[in-house]
């Protein structure tokens, strides 16, 4: 028996911002953007595309790409750090949206790297028999987190949403292995401290109250864990790293992946990327471009994918699975 994703799906805010908009709201332009991260444009919520919303859709999405209906449900997992409520969960939301009776819900957060661990703790309910199928998601309203005024995080990040199914079948392949991570001792380097808050006993807008990240030191930790996780995993289960078909990385900045692909003496090639058109997403950004593979395509029954993240907490993991 194999535990494997059986259909995905995504969702983008249909406003697009790009590098020359930003550049009427902070002291920046296209080129400095392009050169430093390799976004050219990202999507932004209009308000009516919350967490919940973009969510929604993704998982509608990916229940028709499963061609399975939302009743055939044990379980919802949303990854987010940008819940539109802090009850109900996110997870609870989508499914009275979509009609999921069955399934038992719940919402995790593992920043970048949640996607990941929505994966794994699924394939863990569906190993125990607690589940047989599973509908996992990342969804971001980041646009909400970011301050605008701080040109540093604010040309980052966009918001959207991405959904894959999972499912218990007869045969082989399916996820293989998996590593994570958490380093709770280096938190400070990517926050977000609150939100902010009125009401008669407190008020506050403060700036820490948004993401609040250091550049450098995500840098460093992201092109030292990533490749350090990515070969664990390819010792753990004895696989070359030319029998992967792609690497798929979470989308945060085109550098970060050149540096991982070379550390990895692996060509740029087998990087498939797409923040150039949607920013870093972070819980998202993985299944976005794994939708996107899958509906282009790109992806063959028996190719075998890693999937890695990283992220605040700070977390990070690698999934190695076969199609």
């Amino acid at each position: 028996m194999a535990v494997r994703i059986i259909g995905t799906g995504s969702y983008l805010p249909k406003k697009v911002a790009d590098n020359r908009f930003l550049s009427t709201i902070v002291d920046t332009d296209d080129e400095w953007i392009r050169q430093r991260t390799g976004i050219k444009e990202r999507h932004l919520s209009n308000g009516k595309e919350g967490t919940t919303y973009m969510a929604t859709y993704a998982a509608e999405a990916a229940l028709e790409n499963a061609g399975i209906g939302a009743e055939e449900l044990d379980m919802i997992i949303i990854a987010t750090v940008s819940a539109d409520t802090y009850v109900p969960s996110t997870s609870c939301s989508v499914q009275g949206a979509i009609g999921a009776i069955r399934a038992t819900c719940f919402d995790l957060n593992a920043a970048c790297s949640g996607f990941l661990f929505a994966l794994n703790t699924a394939y863990a309910y569906i190993e125990m028999g607690m589940a047989k199928t599973v509908l996992i998601a990342g969804s971001e309203t980041l646009s909400r987190e970011v301050d605008w005024s701080d040109r540093s995080s604010c040309i980052l990040f966009g918001d959207g949403a991405g959904a894959a199914v999972i499912r218990q079948e007869e045969g082989d392949g399916g996820l293989l292995a998996s590593v994570t991570g958490s380093d709770g001792s280096q938190g400070d380097v990517l926050t977000c401290k609150g939100r902010g808050i009125q009401n008669p006993f407190h008020s506050s807008k403060r700036k820490k109250d948004y993401i609040r990240m250091d550049g450098q030191a995500v840098f460093r930790f992201a092109v030292r864990t990533v490749p350090r996780c990515i070969k664990q995993i390819l010792k753990k289960t004895n696989t070359d790293a030319e029998d992967i078909k792609f690497f798929v990385l979470h989308q945060a900045n085109v550098r970060i992946i050149e540096v991982i692909a070379k550390r990895l003496q692996v060509d740029l090639d087998k990087f498939p990327m797409n923040l150039d058109h949607y920013g870093n997403t972070s819980s998202a950004s993985i299944p976005i471009l794994l939708d996107e593979l899958n509906r282009n395509h790109l992806l063959e029954r028996g190719d075998k994918l890693i999937l890695s993240g990283f992220g605040g907490g700070l977390t990070w993991g690698a999934v190695l699975l076969e199609w």
